[in-house]
């Protein structure tokens, strides 16, 4: 997942939430570290209560959508960069070596009203264009935001903008209540803030086993194709 970003992180660091066997995956996430392949862990139920104070968030009001939602909470807490990149535990970067993520910060840099990045969904591109409204560089330029992969400046999300509501932000699953990403797409809705989604690189979102999760990623090694990206 590292290397396929394509990009020197100046740190990388793990949320762990709502597993059964926390000693187990902290085995693993040590592990991890003493390789050196991730600086950080963060056991996200250690952090929760002051997250959810400091954006001041009253648990009850996520009706149902609280493990969708705060990992992704704690994540921007404890973040200490400029910008922060999420990806879902269930979601898995392209093989493109594209530069998306260096190209998204000058436009973060240069433009306030643009609040997130993000590759396009499971090779959309089509769908990514049509939910767009112009392009800004190598990105379609919309409304919109999923909690499966974000980069967003880190000090816009460290603020108490958790609780607008927006009509159109309804469109979210009703299984996931008052969650996350619901509660930024509402809030960018009502202060007419922008998204950028890559026109040449991509995640995949899929619950998956191990074996399929091979499958997936020889998939995701042979399928990107640049000429199918829309213009």
């Amino acid at each position: 997942m590292i290397e396929r970003c394509n990009y020197p992180f100046t740190r990388k660091v793990v949320m762990i939430n709502n597993v059964d066997d926390i000693d187990k995956v902290r085995h693993y996430a040590e592990k991890k570290m003493k390789k050196g392949i991730i600086d950080q862990y963060f056991i996200v139920d250690e952090y929760a209560k002051t997250a959810l104070d400091f954006f001041n968030i009253d648990i009850q009001s996520f009706d149902g959508g609280y493990y969708y939602s705060i990992a992704e909470l704690v994540g921007i807490y404890t973040c200490k960069t400029d910008f922060l990149i999420h990806f879902s535990s269930d979601t898995i970067a392209d093989n493109s070596r594209s530069s998306w993520i260096r190209e998204a910060i000058e436009i973060l840099n240069e433009r306030r009203d643009v609040l997130v990045a993000n590759p396009t969904w499971d090779f959309n591109f089509l769908q990514a264009k049509e939910e767009s409204f112009d392009s800004a560089g190598n990105f379609f330029l919309g409304y919109g935001f999923s909690d499966q992969c974000y980069m967003i400046r880190t000090d816009d999300f460290r603020k108490q903008i958790y609780s607008e509501k927006h009509p159109l932000s309804d469109r979210y699953p009703k299984y996931g209540g008052e969650l996350f990403e619901k509660r930024v797409d509402s809030y960018m809705r009502n202060h007419t803030l922008f998204r950028i989604t890559s026109k040449q690189s991509c995640y995949m979102h899929k619950n998956f086993s191990k074996n399929k999760l091979e499958r997936l990623r020889r998939k995701l090694d042979i399928y990107f194709r640049p000429d199918k990206i829309p213009k």
